[in-house]
This record gives C-alpha cells, sequence and structure tokens, in this order.
C-alpha cells in the first residue's frame, strides 16, 4: 500500500491534504501547530505534532513512499528536506522552496529533493500563460463568442469523427460559459460501428442537417475540425463564419472572425483541451472521454504526426475520463457490409511494387474503404494501400502509407484533384471523384468498374511516381496557426497554400467516411 507523508501546514499543506486523503493509500502528517493537528483528526487523518526538521521526529513516523515538505518557511523547508534524505534516502521528495525563498535556498533544497515547486517560477509561469500566446487566443475567442450573445450553431465535416465530435462538444461547453448557447451541427451520416458507439454510449446531443438547410436562425457559426463552408460540410460556400478551429493545414485563405490553425498537433481536440485548461474549465467525464478518444483516434494511438502536445492534453484529460466507457466504444460490432467490403478489397488487391491497389466495386458503407486500406497496410513488404469503390454516382478513394517517404496527401490532391476533390495527411487521404456521365452505366457492369481502375489506377500510379510528392518536414515554424491569432476577421492570407485543410478525407477515416477522405478538399479537406 502506498503510504504519503505531509510536513506542515497552511493553505499548500492543506491543499495536498484536501486532495490525497481520499486516494488509496496511508496518508499522515507532522507539523508544529496543535490546531491545525486537531483539526485534521477531526477530519480522520493520521496527523501528529513534531518538529518536521528533526531526525527522530521522522523516524518515528510509517516509512513513506512519498514526502511532501510544504511549509511557508523556506529555511524550515531546506531543513526539513534535508533530515528527509537522511531518513528515507529511497523515498520521492516534492518540496516547496517556501515563500520569498533566496536563490541560495532554492538551491539547497534543490540538491535534496527530487521536485521543487519555486513560488516565484509557478508564478511566472502562470502569468506567461495569460499574456502569452495561449492566453491572448483564448480571450480573442471569448470576445468573439460574447459578440454573438445568442445561439451559436457549430458545424463538423461531413460524416464526422470523433475528433470533430469531440471538439465541438467542447466548444459548445466553452460557448456556454460566454453566454452563447450553442447546438452542434453535422451534415452526412454517422456510419462507422465505432463512431455511432461514440456518439450513443457518452449521449452527445447531435443536430444532423439535411442539404440546403441554412443557418438563418442562428447569431453565428463556427467550424471545427475543417475550415472552409461549403467543402466538405454541406453549407453554402458563402456561409459567414465566426469560428475556426481545425488542425489540418489551409490550403486556401480562411475567413472568420476568429481563426486558430495549428497543424503542428495531431487532433483538433487538442486544441479544445487548451481552451479549456486556461479558462480553468473542469470538463464533465464525458467531454473528457470523448476529447480523449478524438485524441487517440486522430493520432492512430499516438504513433501518427503526434506532438507532445498531444501527450500533455490526454495527461490532463485521463483523470477525468471514464476507462470503462473508451471500453465499450473500442469493441463495437462490425457490420456484415464492412465485413464483406473488407473482403472484396483483399480479394480484388493488386501490387504493384511496395504498394497495393484494390478496386471493391459498389459501396454501401463509404467508412468500410478506410478500414480496408489499414487491413491491406499490414500485408508483408506493403508500404501503401488505395482502397476505391462507387456509391450514388461517385469513386471514393481512401488511402494510407507507412514506412515511405511518400506524402499521400499530395499525391492524391495531384491524381485526382483536377477531376475531384483530395487532399489528406501524409500517410493518410482520401479523394471523391464524380461518375458524371459514366453514372448511366449500370452499376453492376463489369465495364464500369473497368473504367474505374483505369481512371483511379493509372492517376494514382503516375502520381506515385513523381519525386516532388516526398514528404517535406519543417517547411512551417512549430508554432505556425493560421494568421496566429487572427480574431479581427482578416482573411488569413499568411495561411493560404500550406496543404489540405481536412485529410480530405481520412481520419473521418478510420472512423468516420473517407469521403472526408477528400470529401472536398477543404483545403485539403475531405478529411480526415
Amino acid at each position: 500500500m502506498t503510504s504519503r507523508l505531509v510536513l506542515g501546514t497552511g493553505s499548500l499543506a492543506g491543499t495536498l491534504v484536501g486532495e490525497l486523503r481520499d486516494r488509496e493509500g496511508r496518508l499522515s502528517v507532522v507539523a508544529t501547530d496543535e490546531n491545525a493537528v486537531r483539526t485534521l483528526r477531526e477530519e480522520g487523518v493520521a496527523a501528529e505534532v513534531g518538529d518536521p526538521t528533526a531526525v527522530a521526529t521522522l523516524r518515528e513516523c510509517e516509512r513513506p513512499d512519498t514526502v511532501a515538505v510544504a511549509t511557508a518557511d523556506p529555511g524550515t523547508n531546506v531543513a526539513a528536506a534535508r533530515a528527509v534524505r537522511q531518513v528515507y534516502p529511497d523515498a520521492f521528495v516534492l518540496a516547496y522552496a517556501g515563500e520569498e525563498p533566496t536563490d541560495d535556498q532554492v538551491a539547497a533544497v534543490e540538491a535534496v529533493a527530487d521536485e521543487v515547486v519555486d513560488p516565484r517560477a509557478a508564478t511566472a509561469e502562470r502569468l506567461i500563460e495569460k499574456v502569452g500566446d495561449a492566453g491572448l487566443r483564448t480571450r480573442k475567442l471569448m470576445s468573439v463568442l460574447r459578440d454573438i450573445g445568442g445561439r451559436l450553431a457549430i458545424v463538423t465535416h461531413d460524416n464526422p469523427d470523433p475528433d470533430a465530435i469531440a471538439s465541438a462538444v467542447a466548444l459548445a461547453r466553452i460557448a456556454d460559459t460566454a453566454g452563447c448557447e450553442a447546438d452542434i451541427c453535422y451534415f452526412g451520416d454517422i456510419t462507422h460501428q465505432e463512431n455511432r458507439a461514440f456518439v450513443n454510449v457518452l449521449e452527445f446531443d447531435l443536430i444532423n442537417l439535411e442539404p440546403g438547410t441554412d443557418l438563418d436562425d442562428y447569431d453565428g457559426v463556427a467550424l471545427v475540425d475543417h475550415s472552409r463552408p461549403g467543402v466538405n460540410d454541406g453549407l453554402a460556400a458563402d456561409t459567414p463564419v465566426d469560428v475556426v478551429i481545425d488542425h489540418h493545414p489551409p490550403r486556401y485563405p480562411v475567413e472568420a472572425r476568429f481563426v486558430d490553425l495549428r497543424s503542428e498537433v495531431g487532433a483538433t481536440s487538442t486544441l479544445l483541451v487548451d481552451y479549456l485548461r486556461t479558462l480553468g474549465i473542469t470538463p464533465t467525464r464525458e467531454v473528457a472521454t470523448g476529447l480523449l478518444f478524438g485524441i487517440r483516434v486522430d493520432t492512430d494511438e499516438y504513433t501518427r504526426e503526434v506532438n507532445p502536445r498531444d501527450f500533455e492534453a490526454s495527461a490532463f484529460l485521463v483523470p477525468h475520463a471514464d476507462a470503462g466507457t473508451l471500453d465499450r466504444i473500442e469493441a463495437p460490432s462490425m457490420s456484415a457490409e464492412t465485413l464483406d467490403t473488407i473482403a472484396r478489397a483483399i480479394r480484388n488487391r493488386e501490387r504493384h511494387g511496395t504498394g497495393l491497389l484494390s478496386c471493391v466495386g459498389q459501396l454501401s458503407d463509404r467508412d468500410a474503404l478506410a478500414q480496408a486500406a489499414d487491413r491491406l497496410l499490414d500485408l508483408e513488404d506493403v508500404t501503401t494501400t488505395l482502397v476505391y469503390g462507387i456509391s450514388d454516382g461517385t469513386i471514393y478513394v481512401s488511402a494510407r502509407a507507412r514506412g515511405t517517404d511518400l506524402d499521400l496527401g499530395e499525391t492524391l490532391r495531384d491524381a485526382f484533384g483536377q477531376i475531384g476533390s483530395a487532399g489528406g495527411h501524409a500517410d493518410m487521404a482520401g479523394a471523391q471523384i464524380s461518375l458524371g456521365l459514366l453514372d448511366a452505366i449500370d452499376a453492376d457492369d463489369e465495364s464500369l468498374n473497368e473504367v474505374v481502375r483505369a481512371i483511379v489506377s493509372d492517376r494514382f500510379l503516375d502520381a506515385m511516381g513523381s519525386r516532388s510528392h516526398r514528404v517535406v518536414a519543417d517547411l512551417h515554424a512549430e508554432d505556425y496557426h493560421g494568421s496566429g491569432l487572427a480574431g479581427d476577421g482578416r482573411s488569413q492570407a499568411d495561411a493560404a497554400a500550406s496543404g489540405s485543410n481536412s485529410d480530405d478525407g481520412e481520419r473521418d477515416e478510420d472512423r468516420s467516411s473517407d469521403e472526408r477522405d477528400a470529401g472536398v478538399e477543404s483545403d485539403g479537406e475531405t478529411g480526415e
């Protein structure tokens, strides 16, 4: 059983005791303040009166695994930390430097403690957090939300994935604190089994909009996980937008009163966690679970385009999330249609060096394409997969890559951008191509599949062989996020032409439709 010892009383020690008292393990306190010790005992805490700097006193305590030195006096903390290290050399020692410590006292504590809390550094860090980029972004976002005041429509991309849904739910929570009522809206369908389980288990309240729906009843519009109206979201292209928060690099200027585009992180959910933390909002179990799952999905369990900030956001969410709920979401049943599509992809595969292409014919579930592309990538010596099929007069394409320097997003844009929409990440992308006059051919006619194979395979293989689609790293500074803090309604010309804005379809991919795959390049959009 874990044993913890707190030395001292006062505001900091009291906060530590309050946090630790209900945790599993033994907690004890040693302090010189008899009244404080008496109060702690009445509250059920094992507290003793004693000198925390005395070796003899410490030896009478049950051997602790962790010791927190938390008096207000810097000199006492130095002496106590030294005594603790002498008596309990293997214990983890967390020491507070005390109020207004000298440099020598901080150095003395650092010499014996495993972790030191210096109030000067902590204060400076907090101030920087408030006046730095995070604080400025948050103030601009809240200013726009307060100005909207009435009802806000938070619109995800079509066929939303967990990252888009969780980000929208978190933004709705933030809008509520600004006195702005929000609805979470989406076009298309939620067909992937994990996405359906995600919404149902967490009981998120989403509004499915019909094609052509206008938002005249709303006082403001926000886009999450994509950045341009009319590109993979069912809105009119000229819809005025108030807020955009996305982690996909934009290909064209993004117009909104507030824009936060930071492509260095692996998920839009990570950006929303930043706002929650800066605002001091503790997420509910449902919101925390949703955001954590959104990060895990979009980073492919922290293996794809992951950033240290994704780990930091996850660490913040874990104590508030429900692991049991995550298990229920991640183990949904697979439909017979999805299984059949994966089987056709395996059966129809064609090998081209380290690439594997497969046409599955008619599709009933577009999400199955992404799952098929993932499965084929598990084959030995395969580094790139592309799976495509036909549904409602459109060819849908889903691609994956691993262990190669090929940039799939750029490759698909080059292959299909002139005849459809395409884009995505370097290792995950998608495309959509209208059949046009070919749609008149019977869906079961093998000649249609042959024509589709010729269009997709030839174009992709030609583009894949181009040297111009290799991954280029460090093109933008790590802190690039559109125009920076644009919340003033100015066009983000600086962000134009960076890449695809939304995976173009792929990460929705895995958990949503690959239609995002290319959805229509939302600046790349379709996306992921």
